[in-house]
């Protein structure tokens, strides 16, 4: 049962609930799901997982609205980015119908975890797909374990929202094009534990750079980019406002950006996916980091000490950013009409 738990004090970090949901696949036919108070798994040394790093996971928020009712957000466009994933990897895909399921009974076994609606917590989904197959030899496995994993959270970055500083790694890169850096796969973020963390150490956060050129922005951390170019400090007219994010393979296709996206076109804004060139910073008056953990990040400043430069974009969050998170999150809590029907509330068995 919930324990003392302050909500408005949560950070991004794991708070123990009482279920996990698992479900099994052998050879290509999946199991129905069951939930267990049981957070360890019996995994065989050999399993490919361990082996080749056959896994895949989403993350996505199920939100306590004003109304009181619970919210789950675009949760189908996860279950269809972890079956790409799972392709990608050469796994079984889970199915939708299935995945749509395991998140709802997750929700349901943990229900009082969900934070009430003004802390600004939320309760985080983490599904897990896993190879299980024990194997020596270098080849995909044939069975899959599917796990969801449920703990209420508070912001990504502390401070909520507030600028944040990113320091360029022209050293290590995140993901190669053609790679896969587009599928949601835990090697792609422990690849670029070697930047992170040392720009955490200097207390910046990293911007990656395009593995071919190194002359492009890829990603911020483990999050999209996007740059708000406004033709001038006061725009006249919405459509003098240019959203920028980058287009390349090896970026993951974030549901966050996409949502971003949309309510940006429907404000009149000029959305543009193309490759970003770093210098262009100097012409951007805001500018973000996005992801379903984070929604949006706004940067303050990137600093390229190879370069012996400094990129300052603006010193608190801007007019543009500011109104797009804003949007997204009164939809997500329930405040504002879902016109593109990206939630789904969530109605109890019993």
């Amino acid at each position: 049962m919930v324990q003392n738990i302050d909500w408005s004090k949560l950070g991004f970090h794991y708070t123990e609930t009482e279920f996990i949901v698992r479900a099994a696949c052998h050879d290509g036919r999946w199991e129905e799901p069951y939930a267990t108070t049981d957070k360890y798994l019996q995994l065989h040394v050999s399993a490919t997982a361990l082996q080749y790093g056959q896994e895949a996971f989403e993350g996505l928020k199920a939100f306590r609205g004003i109304d009181g009712k619970i919210r789950i957000f675009r949760w189908r466009d996860n279950a269809r980015r972890m079956a790409k994933s799972a392709e990608g990897l050469y796994m079984t895909p889970v199915p939708e119908e299935l995945f749509g399921k395991a998140i709802r009974m997750a929700i349901e076994k943990n229900i009082d975890f969900v934070p009430p609606y003004g802390t600004g917590a939320t309760l985080y989904l983490r599904p897990l797909l896993i190879g299980t197959t024990p194997r020596l030899g270098v080849g995909p496995g044939h069975d899959f374990e599917f796990i969801v994993i449920a703990s209420p959270i508070g912001p990504y970055y502390p401070g909520k929202f507030h600028c944040t500083t990113f320091i360029v790694n022209r050293h290590v890169d995140r993901a190669a094009p053609y790679g896969t850096g587009q599928f949601k796969v835990g090697g792609n973020y422990a690849s670029s534990f070697r930047a992170t963390e040392s720009a955490h150490a200097l207390g910046y956060d990293c911007i990656f750079l395009d593995a071919q050129h190194h002359k492009y922005i890829d990603e911020c951390s483990a999050a999209n980019f996007i740059g708000i170019k406004t033709n001038g400090q006061q725009p006249t007219a919405n459509s003098q406002i240019e959203y920028l994010t980058p287009k390349s393979s090896a970026i993951l296709p974030s549901i966050t950006n996409d949502s971003l996206m949309t309510l940006a076109k429907e404000r009149g804004y000029k959305v543009t996916r193309r490759h970003i060139r770093l210098e262009e910073l100097a012409d951007m008056q805001e500018a973000a980091a996005c992801g379903t953990a984070c929604v949006i990040s706004p940067i303050d400043k990137v600093l390229d000490p190879e370069r012996d430069r400094t990129y300052h974009i603006c010193d608190q969050p801007g007019p543009v950013l500011s109104e797009l998170y804003h949007a997204l999150r009164d939809i997500q809590f329930g405040r504002a009409e879902d016109k593109h029907l990206w939630t789904e509330v969530f109605t109890p068995s019993v």
